[in-house]
C-alpha cells in the first residue's frame, strides 16, 4: 500500500460518526468524519441524504492533512457533505462538528455571547479528539490542520485561528459589549472562508494575529453576509498577500451548501434556493477542486 498520499491520486471516502464531550458544559458533541480508505464505496443514507461512502471502513495507511468543517448558524454538517467526501477522496481527513445549541435541531444559543465563545472552543476540541485517537492519530500529518467555515462557521474559523471577536450589546443579558475570550489554536495553518460572517472582528486589530494562508469566497448576491463582511477580513489582516479572494457571480449565501435532492428544493426551503440562473451543481464541481488544490498546496 502506498504510504505517501501524493503517490495516489484518489481514494474512496470512508465515513464514521463519533462523539466527544465538553465536560464543562456537560454535553456530548457529535462529529461526522470523512477519510481516505481503499474500501470501495456503497450508496448509503446519512440523515436525509443519499451518497456514496464506505461506512466504518478501514483507515488508509499513510499520513494526511486534517480539515475541520464548521457549519453556519442553525445549520448542519451534512449540508457540506459533497465538499467533505471530495476532500476525503483526495487525501484529507475531514471532521464535521455539529455545533451545540446552534444547529438545525437546537438553535437556542443563536445570537448570544455564549455561542461566540464555544464555537471556536469546539473546533479545538475536535482537533484534540483526532490527535488523541489511537486510530486516527496514526494517519494525521503533524502541523497540518485547516478549518473550512461557512457563514457563522467563517466567524468560527477566524476566531479559532487567532481573531479577537467583540460581541454586540444585544448578545448579552447585561446589554453591554464584551471582548470574547477565545484561546487561539496555533495548530491551524490555513483556513477557507465561505461567505464568512465577520462583523465581530470590526474592531481595530481584531485580526492582526492571523498570519496564515486564507482562501475566501464571497457571493455576489448574498443577502445575509454581504460584501462588507469580506472587507472586514481584507482590511483587518496584517498581510493581504496571504489571502486569495474570490467573488462568485450571481451566487447567493446558500450557494455554498451541497446541492439538495430534488424533493428538498421547494420554494419554502430557503437553503436550497439560488439566484435565478445560478447552477449550484456546476459551481460545486469547481469549488471542490479549488478548495482541494488550496488545502493540499498549503499542507505539503
Amino acid at each position: 500500500m502506498n504510504k505517501d498520499r501524493r503517490e495516489k491520486k484518489e481514494w474512496f471516502a470512508g465515513f464514521r460518526t463519533v462523539e466527544f464531550t465538553d465536560e464543562q458544559l456537560d454535553i456530548t458533541i457529535p462529529m461526522f468524519i470523512m477519510y481516505p480508505t481503499s474500501t470501495p464505496e456503497k450508496l448509503g443514507s446519512i440523515g436525509p441524504y443519499q451518497l456514496n461512502i464506505s461506512r466504518n471502513a478501514q483507515l488508509e495507511e499513510g499520513v494526511f492533512p486534517l480539515v475541520l468543517l464548521s457549519h453556519g448558524t442553525g445549520g448542519s454538517p451534512l449540508v457540506y457533505r459533497t465538499i467533505a467526501t471530495y476532500l476525503a477522496r483526495n487525501g484529507m481527513v475531514v471532521g464535521m462538528i455539529e455545533h451545540p445549541f446552534n444547529n438545525r435541531n437546537d438553535n437556542t444559543l443563536e445570537g448570544t455571547v455564549d455561542n461566540l465563545s464555544i464555537r471556536p472552543k469546539h473546533i479545538s476540541m475536535g482537533i484534540d479528539w483526532f490527535f488523541n485517537s489511537k486510530e486516527f492519530s496514526k494517519m494525521l500529518k503533524p502541523n497540518s490542520v485547516s478549518v473550512i467555515g461557512h457563514s457563522m462557521g467563517g466567524y468560527t474559523a477566524l476566531a479559532a485561528a487567532g481573531g479577537k471577536p467583540t460581541s454586540f450589546p444585544y448578545e448579552s443579558s447585561d446589554g453591554k459589549v464584551h471582548q470574547i475570550n477565545v484561546t487561539p489554536d496555533d495548530r491551524i495553518n490555513s483556513i477557507v472562508l465561505l461567505a464568512p460572517a465577520s462583523v465581530w472582528f470590526k474592531e481595530k486589530g481584531a485580526l492582526k494575529d492571523i498570519n496564515i494562508p486564507i482562501l475566501m469566497y464571497v457571493a455576489e448576491k448574498d443577502l445575509f453576509t454581504p460584501y462588507f463582511h469580506a472587507e472586514i477580513v481584507l482590511n483587518g489582516l496584517p498581510d493581504r498577500t496571504k489571502i486569495q479572494h474570490k467573488m462568485i457571480e450571481n451566487a447567493g449565501h446558500f450557494s455554498f451548501l451541497s446541492p439538495f435532492p430534488k424533493e428538498m428544493t421547494s420554494d419554502s426551503f430557503l437553503p436550497a434556493q439560488d439566484p435565478h440562473g445560478f447552477n449550484r451543481e456546476d459551481f460545486h464541481h469547481h469549488l471542490n477542486e479549488e478548495i482541494t488544490e488550496f488545502l493540499l498546496k498549503n499542507n505539503l
